[in-house]
């Protein structure tokens, strides 16, 4: 196509590449297509994999190149210091190692070896074991409440999936959830936490308490699921939920490149009667068409916003933008990981009343949580403890 088509892409890919990456983060044109990204103050292998993920979903989608619509392969290798390398020159020869190694597959990652022993080993263990802890009954549900910060009632109760392995202990979610989305293992355990969110919450209004909705997350593969609807109504008419009290969640990174097939999917959804949330808003494309096209009712500002939002003015702004925005679509505003008091009156003061964190509760077993919800509010309790 030309050189001046191939300086367009480069600085195309340069462009996503920026995009998919933090402030602090360093993107250099290396050489031909190569680009090398220095990645300061991430530590763990997951961290760096969901990136080197992140870039390689951002690269999958076309390019438009003045009119020729193409698309590329890419592949990823990875170092880490001082592990792979003291060095700049050793760091950098062994993640162009791993990149080769990565190139007989394409369009995948590949970590440097001799720094992954240990952590594939216990990859591998982790798997041979998620592939038996659904018949093994190890999972656990655990509920957080969503609440008016003004009436401190509850509106929601948010699901979240633990794991009790008989030998590796308590294995938190966000170590074994990537694990089961790699092995699409996170099909049949979501249907599983769906299920069991849902007769829950029936359990619920059968003991008298006044129904409210239950948030389940939908994964990337799920919405993929060609079976999905199906599977979805199914389990409502097993477990005798009405669906106006199901709230499925999806983040940005889960709508990703495909946002008229999530869209269609989510309009039957809608249409269902269930209710659909936008997840950790800001952190993702954060495209404002998703707000447009898509037929959500619930926006959930990130807690990382919430985090610094009495001493950071710039995560201030970003909520205010956000609170603003969710008010003018006419969607309701949830803010996560509220800690405390200052930062509950601060978003009150900005507009945003729903919040959720463990100023009012933790992550809660079942038995806490049906206690909780027959009190009906949070502040007529004790402080809950996990």
């Amino acid at each position: 196509m030309g050189h001046a088509a191939g300086d367009l892409l480069l600085q195309e890919v340069a462009n996503r590449l920026t995009a998919c990456l933090r402030d602090s983060d360093v993107v250099a044109r290396w050489a031909g297509d190569e680009f090398t990204l220095l990645l300061p103050n991430v530590h763990e292998i997951a961290d760096a994999t969901a990136i080197a993920q992140r870039i390689l979903e951002s690269l999958r989608a076309k390019f438009d190149l003045d009119g020729q619509v193409l698309r590329i392969s890419s592949s990823i290798g990875i170092a880490f210091y001082p592990h792979d390398g003291e060095d700049a020159e050793t760091l950098l020869k062994n993640a162009d190692a791993a990149l080769y190694r990565a190139k007989e597959n394409r369009n995948t990652y590949h970590l440097y070896t001799s720094a992954i022993n240990t952590q594939v080993s216990e990859l591998l263990v982790l798997e041979n074991y998620l592939h038996r802890a659904l018949e093994q009954h190890e999972f656990v549900v655990y509920y957080q409440p969503r609440v008016n910060a003004v009436t401190s009632k509850i509106t929601h109760m948010e699901t979240l999936l633990c794991w009790q392995h008989p030998i590796l202990g308590w294995v938190p979610s966000e170590k074994f959830m990537p694990l089961a989305e790699e092995t699409g293992l996170i099909v049949p355990i979501e249907e599983w936490l769906l299920r069991t969110a849902c007769d829950q919450n029936k359990a619920w209004q059968t003991l008298g308490i006044p129904p409210l909705c239950i948030t389940v997350n939908l994964s990337t593969q799920q919405l993929r699921q060609p079976r999905m609807l199906n599977t979805i109504q199914q389990v409502l008419n097993d477990t005798g939920l009405a669906p106006r009290y199901l709230e499925l969640e999806i983040t940005e990174t889960a709508v990703g490149k495909h946002i008229e097939r999530t869209q269609a999917i989510l309009t039957q959804l809608h249409r269902l009667g269930i209710s659909l949330a936008l997840d950790n808003f800001g952190t993702g494309y954060s495209s404002l068409s998703y707000l447009k096209k898509l037929p959500i009712q619930t926006l959930k500002i990130d807690s990382s916003f919430i985090q610094h939002l009495t001493t950071d003015l710039s995560d201030q702004a970003i909520v205010t933008a956000i609170i603003a925005l969710g008010k003018i679509l006419n969607l309701n505003l949830v803010a996560k990981g509220v800690e405390n008091e200052v930062q509950e009156y601060l978003l009150r003061s900005l507009g945003c009343e729903e919040m959720q964190g463990c100023l009012f509760s933790p992550p809660i077993a079942v038995e806490a949580a049906t206690l909780l919800l027959q009190n009906n509010t949070i502040r007529d309790l004790d402080r809950i403890t996990a």
